[in-house]
């Protein structure tokens, strides 16, 4: 077993986690923002197949991270795995039917010419990046709300929600700001991976989409200092106990979500890289410097997803019913060895993971342009 005590695998596992999120939000996102830009940047069958094959060796790649974060759910928080998955069930297969719609509409785009064939399948294409960007977004607000589920004193769980009942204004404003995010991403990926007339529209998508997530980034931070209560532990923590979500006492407060911001202000440089870089997004954006702005723009998006685990620790998943039941970091998790194996296999794993990743982007280096998608009509997207 490794030396390393339970607190802290506790604290490594809700950081891998946080990678993990990163990983897919910063990889995957750029394929979501792509598909929703489709409709909008590409004029012709020729730019639409451009927008394609732009993500087109890479999108099964990036949603590697997003199976990982499952994993990582199940394996080292079993209970929130179990109640976001049971409590999130119809909002998940909604997320994972647009996941699928993605490479169907890819893959069968070009089986035919006819037009209205292809039309169908860039709507279809779109909507597999509206639908998992609008929802992921929708899901992080409610988080923050807390999700009405609580435990009974065997710790057998309830969930007394619904797929409306997740639509609230906070949430949809997340929502909107997650689209605004992932908007900004794929531009700034297509300004990079494409070129002409493609290129241009996307570097102004990119620019308007920097602004716009600014603007929603701060107000969604001032309704959640003023207009969302926080969920707050209170009395000591035994951070080495075994897990039991109902051994603490826990009440909401005002304020109570950015209350990490006030005891460590050093922490305010995460929410401020969200703002850095979504400005040099839309500085950069005007020039040729693709590269550097999608960069920027990875660094906004990882930068807004670290801002919100933040916020919400040490919980995991509050709970609106009782929140006595919300599971947190140190009484959601797997044992201290199931936890330690874990770690030995994250390590010796993960690297390769982001070493092959980074490889395939070497290898896919470049624009894609129209002269390859006329030279090459039946051998890409």
């Amino acid at each position: 077993m490794l030396p390393i005590d339970y607190a802290t695998l506790r604290l490594l596992w809700w950081a891998f986690l946080g990678i993990l999120l990163i990983g897919f939000a910063v990889t995957d996102g750029f394929d979501l923002g792509a598909a929703i830009l489709a409709p909008f940047v590409a004029r012709n069958d020729t730019e639409r197949r451009i927008v394609l094959n732009a993500i087109g060796p890479v999108w099964e790649g990036n949603q590697v991270w997003f199976i990982l974060g499952g994993g990582a759910a199940f394996a080292a928080w079993p209970p929130l795995y179990a109640v976001s998955f049971s409590g999130f069930y119809l909002a998940m297969f909604l997320v994972l039917a647009a996941l699928i719609l993605r490479p169907v509409a890819i893959a069968f785009r070009g089986k035919l010419e006819a037009a209205g064939w292809r039309r169908a399948w860039d709507w279809a294409f779109f909507v597999s990046g509206l639908v998992p960007a609008l929802i992921f977004g929708v899901a992080f607000g409610n988080l923050f709300l807390g999700v009405p589920f609580r435990f009974d004193d065997t710790l057998r769980v309830s969930y007394e929600g619904g797929l409306f009942g997740l639509l609230n204004p906070w949430a949809l404003l997340c929502g909107v700001v997650s689209v605004a995010m992932l908007t900004m991403h794929g531009a700034s990926w297509l300004a990079l991976k494409s070129d002409d007339a493609v290129a241009q529209r996307s570097r102004s998508v990119a620019r308007w989409a920097a602004i716009v997530l600014i603007v929603l980034f701060t107000v969604a931070g001032l309704w959640l200092a003023y207009a969302v209560p926080g969920y707050v532990i209170h009395g000591a923590v035994n951070t080495d106990a075994p897990s039991n979500p109902l051994n603490k006492t826990v009440v909401r407060e005002a304020g109570a979500w950015l209350r990490h911001y006030g005891n460590h202000p050093w922490l305010a440089a995460v929410p401020g890289l969200t703002y850095l870089g979504a400005a040099a997004v839309a500085i950069l954006a005007r020039g040729k410097e693709k590269l550097a702005a999608f960069l920027a723009s990875a660094v906004a998006v990882a930068a807004i997803v670290a801002t919100a685990g933040i916020s919400l620790f040490p919980f995991l998943l509050p709970s609106s019913l009782d929140p006595n039941s919300s599971l947190t970091v140190w009484d959601a998790s797997s044992s201290q060895a199931t936890l330690g194996i874990m770690l030995v296999a994250t390590l010796i794993f993960l690297p390769i993971i982001i070493a092959y990743t980074g490889f395939v982007f070497r290898v896919m280096r470049g624009p894609v342009t129209g002269a390859a998608i006329e030279q090459r009509r039946h051998e890409l997207y």
